[in-house]
């Protein structure tokens, strides 16, 4: 927001002196209570959240207030909030005034954990926080962002003399202090205007609560390590989080250094942003000794980013180019060994970043520590990056290339950061994507550069851009870059951590990359790393570089400005599909709806993308194209049907778009599949698969067009374009929900005719040799799926192997099931067996610690097709032992399957309060979408209203016939779609 609105109104004199009596006797009595209750209002969390603000502070005669200062722009209006005896004012506004600009915080904090007492249901911590701010306009008024802190005390001094120090500074009375709760400020009233262009110290002492339930602001993580029940404390700000720590100018344009100090008990470590300067010890009034460790300043950084743990952990380190690296991680795993892969490419993932972008890291350390428990992943802290120990820590008996990859791929992404969000930050969370994108674009340059035998494209496909176009839809999702005004909620910065940062902005930025070149997209982003580093920058900032980068050369010509064709497709949500009529050359594009609308004039998606269009004709790359309008035409596209032409449009799938073809052009590819499939890249197979049957679920081609591409199949020999087929073929609503028994023979036969070579292939290299799988990433990623639909279809050696593998196990528990097809072996395991395996299982569960594969032993239990069991299994998980399967919903879990839905009900109306007790009356609701997800008649749905009319409350009641008739309707469509997949495959069968 901009500065102070300039309106106001005037009184006369005589008014003006009453008024100024009336605010002198104010005075006085604020001053009376200011000695009695100090300074700063103290105001538990419980009752902040509760009671809202006290009364407003009157106005200050003879002082400047912030709403009477002019300024350049008006101030925008302010909506009312929940303290409604509070006149409307900038605590209304999701943005802090532009009043203050911090340059540097000084932070104390101590967290009371004591490792010879882990009762830590209350746990909270203490601070003191001295921020130096710069004041730029005239303000009795302060505003900070606070949340859930109790506040002790607030001074302000100043204004500072930078050549005298404090000695000289004086003291700004602060007359009370509020909080605004609804957009979580802080609010100082003082007795006088801080001065423009003067420099001032906040000087503030507070607590709050260590969050136990949450990864947020200061958190505690319970683990088990030599044998011994163990606590850590770590941080967690991004984005809106460090204000639950400390109060805080919290946006990250607010840039300032910091200087950390943790206070903490001396058998923990302590680590922050940057390295320990200095160590002493302090006593509490009990006597009780603390260590008291200092860091050295950081650099210029936003609030989010800084970090601090809390531990007893051990470490392994290296130097890299002179800086050191450090690795922490329980005790036990660090003797295991299981840091040594992350230490190994941490190292050279920094040089390979510091090499490419020619800007070296500018800190003098890394720690990288493994949490037992991090919900949020990993987080790119300068200096201190944190990670889930799962997406860190690397078994040494695990040689699967997928789990290294993954690891690479997670590590890579904050390292990233380290250049993309650190090192120069967003203006605001509008565009986190310029953070996110490019930290995830640049995983894959990070992993082909060590890694340059890996199918870069086809994974790109897998990790990144399927995900997101199954997800973006215009006026269904959002754009990529939004408008800063949009946002008038905290929780909406929250909502924007999602598939449409990450993986549409890494999918962008993978576009750009491929309609300019490496050399140029690299060269503009140095420049731009390096005009901005340790300040921040909006998408407009990065585009300009880009153009200027353009424009110091002659051989890239582009139809429009950067920044034209990348608003394009970061200002508008969706993405479009572009259609070819090989016959013409005609090539128009529209955006891309679930569910083609036959009225199109009834959408306001009025935009047109500027695209790229790289190509392809008969297997030679051509000259990239644009098309810059709603249709074009392209004469070199044009074939005929009498000749052996295809065209590809999309080449290497770097556009962010699906592509369509006319009948013909449908045909032609078709043609070339079955006459040799090779001459088809296999990035292309995977792109026909995936364009077609979207466009045909979405109503743009008939579903025949779709399958006609599956008919080469029994030739495919690879596993990544089979599992691209199987996932949009054998889904749940044609094979598994029952109300399509007529398709699951003719799939059977169609399927299992063409799946059985590739089914050979891997099930003779599991049988003798699954060390083979190591390095093909590919087939890590796709065996879950081939595999279970082999078993699914009834292939006896699918069965059989389940079974061996299974009883194997069970056996010889050392002989452990390959991961990649672990799931679909635990699964048959209990379907083909009995008690004797379930009850194997069940003891496995509860011997087992790692809540990921609890997880997915749980899941496995449920796969039993004997309604006993399953009975058994829902009894044992409510009332025998109700806190056992404390991360998975056993109810739902059972009611997934087809028998299992059957069993659910009934279980569920037998024990329907301990179910509510056990997981909620909010499970109530997702339990019965479960039970009822195969509904196709308003009188299924009456059965299950009635059958759930006594669990719900009315509101639920409501909102379940709503979402019950959603699923009827999305039943009786694909109805008509599986009869039509049902006649195809009796023809082609």
């Amino acid at each position: 927001m901009g500065p102070p609105s300039s309106s106001g109104f005037y009184v006369s004199r005589a008014v003006a002196l009453l008024l100024a009596g009336l605010a002198a006797a104010l005075l006085l009595a604020l001053a009376v209570l200011a000695s009695l209750y100090g300074h700063c209002a103290r105001v538990p969390p419980s009752e902040l959240r509760d009671s809202g603000a006290p009364a407003a502070a009157p106005s200050l005669p003879g002082k400047q207030e912030p709403t009477s200062q002019p300024g350049p722009t008006p101030e925008p209006d302010v909506a009312a909030t929940r303290s409604s005896w509070r006149p409307p004012g900038p605590w209304d506004q999701l943005r802090l005034p532009p009043w203050l600009v911090p340059l540097h915080y000084e932070l104390e904090l101590w967290p009371r954990l004591r490792p010879d007492d882990l009762s830590v249901s209350a746990l909270r911590f203490t601070g003191r926080v001295n921020i130096t701010v710069r004041c730029t306009t005239a303000t009795a008024r302060l505003l900070l962002h606070s949340l859930f802190l109790d506040c002790e005390s607030a001074e302000v001094r100043g204004p500072l003399s930078p050549d005298a120090g404090d000695a000289t500074a004086g003291r700004v009375s602060v007359v009370e202090m509020w909080f605004a709760v609804d957009m979580q400020y802080l609010v100082l009233e003082l007795g006088e205007a801080l001065q423009p262009g003067s420099l001032y110290e906040l000087q503030l002492s507070f607590s709050g609560p260590v969050s136990q339930d949450t990864r947020e602001g200061l958190f505690l993580n319970l683990y088990t390590d030599q044998g011994e029940r163990r606590a850590l404390l770590a941080s967690h700000m991004e984005p809106t989080f460090a204000r639950n720590v400390f109060p805080c100018f919290d946006e990250p344009a607010l840039k300032a250094t910091f200087n950390i100090t943790v206070i903490h008990h001396p058998r923990y470590v302590a680590l922050s942003n940057m390295p320990k300067l200095s160590q002493s010890e302090k006593e509490d009034v009990n006597g009780s000794k603390w260590t008291v460790t200092t860091f050295h300043t950081t650099p210029h950084m936003p609030t989010y980013l800084a970090a601090f743990v809390i531990c007893d952990y051990e470490h392994i380190g290296r130097i890299e180019r002179g800086k050191e690296i450090r690795i922490w991680a329980r005790k036990d795993a660090i003797a295991d060994g299981n840091a040594d892969f992350a230490l190994n490419i941490t190292g050279p993932i920094f040089s390979f970043l510091e090499d490419l972008f020619n800007i070296s890291y500018p800190l003098p350390k890394t720690d990288i520590i493994a949490l037992p428990t991090f919900d949020n992943r990993a987080m790119e802290n300068w200096g201190l990056l944190i990670f889930d120990e799962s997406l860190l820590l690397l078994q040494p008996n695990d040689k699967l290339t997928e789990k290294k990859i993954m690891i690479s791929y997670i590590v890579s992404h904050e390292i990233g950061h380290q250049w993309f969000g650190n090192l120069v930050t967003m203006n605001w969370w509008n565009n986190i994507w310029l953070n996110e994108g490019f930290a995830s674009y640049f995983e894959f340059g990070i992993i082909n550069h060590f890694n340059p035998k890996l199918p870069m494209n086809e994974i790109f496909f897998s990790n990144i851009l399927h995900g997101v176009l199954r997800e973006d839809h215009a006026l269904v999702s959002r754009a990529v870059s939004m408008k800063v005004e949009s946002f008038t909620e905290t929780n909406e910065i929250d909502e924007l951590f999602d598939l449409i940062t990450y993986n549409k902005g890494a999918s962008l930025a993978r576009m750009l990359s491929s309609f300019l070149n490496e050399k140029i997209f690299i060269s503009a982003l140095k420049s731009y790393l390096e005009t901005f580093s340790y300040s921040n920058a909006e998408q407009d900032d990065l585009w300009r570089h880009f153009q200027m980068a353009i424009d110091d050369q002659s051989k890239i010509l582009l139809p429009a400005t950067v920044k034209s064709i990348m608003d394009s497709w970061t200002h508008q949500s969706g993405f479009p599909v572009i259609t070819l009529n090989v016959s013409t050359g005609v090539m128009k594009q529209e955006p891309f709806y679930l569910g083609k609308v036959k009225n199109q004039t009834l959408l306001t998606h009025n935009d047109t993308w500027i695209i790229p269009i790289l190509w392809m004709k008969n297997g030679t790359t051509q000259s990239l194209v644009w098309l810059d309008k709603s249709s074009k035409v392209f004469p070199e596209m044009q074939i005929s049907d009498s000749d052996h032409d295809w065209v590809i449009l999309n080449l290497n799938m770097t556009g962010y778009y699906r592509v369509n073809y006319d009948k013909l052009g449908w045909k032609k590819l078709n043609q070339q599949l079955e006459k040799d499939h090779k001459a088809i890249p296999v990035i292309h197979r995977l792109q026909l698969v995936d364009d077609a049957f979207s466009l045909s679920k979405n109503d743009y081609i008939e579903i025949e067009t779709a399958l006609d591409l599956t008919k080469y199949l029994a030739e495919e020999d690879e596993i990544i374009v089979w599992h691209a087929v199987l996932m949009n073929l054998v889904t749940r609503d044609l094979v598994s929900d029952g109300n399509n028994h007529d398709i699951y023979p003719l799939l059977k036969k169609y399927l299992l005719k063409r799946l059985i070579s590739i089914w050979n292939t891997y099930s003779t290299m599991i049988r003798e040799n699954v060390t083979a799988l190591q390095e093909d990433y590919l087939a890590l990623i796709s065996l879950d799926k081939v595999f279970g639909t082999a078993c699914l279809l009834g292939l006896e050696d699918c069965l059989q192997l389940s079974r061996e593998l299974f009883r194997n196990w069970m056996n010889h528990p050392e002989n452990e099931i390959p991961n990649p097809i672990k799931n679909v072996i635990l699964c048959y395991g209990i379907a083909l067996g009995n008690d004797k395996e379930w009850d194997f299982l069940l003891k496995i569960y509860n011997n087992n610690t790692e809540e990921e594969e609890r997880i997915q032993l749980a899941y496995a239990m449920s796969c039993s097709k004997d309604p006993r069991i399953l009975n058994r299994y829902m009894d044992y998980a409510i009332t025998v032992s109700p806190f056992t399967f404390n991360e998975t919903n056993v109810i739902e879990a059972v009611a997934a399957s087809e028998v299992g839905r059957y069993v659910a009900k009934d279980f569920l109306i037998n024990n329907w309060q301990a179910v509510s007790e056990r997981y909620g009356t909010q499970s109530l609701v997702t339990l019965l979408y479960v039970i009822g997800r195969t509904i196709s008649t308003d009188l299924q749905i009456s059965e299950l209203q009635q059958f759930c009319s006594n669990m719900l409350e009315e509101h639920q009641r409501l909102t379940v016939q709503a979402k019950l008739q959603t699923i009827k309707n999305e039943n009786l469509k694909n109805k008509e779609r599986s009869a039509r997949i049902a006649a195809w495959l009796r023809k082609n069968t």
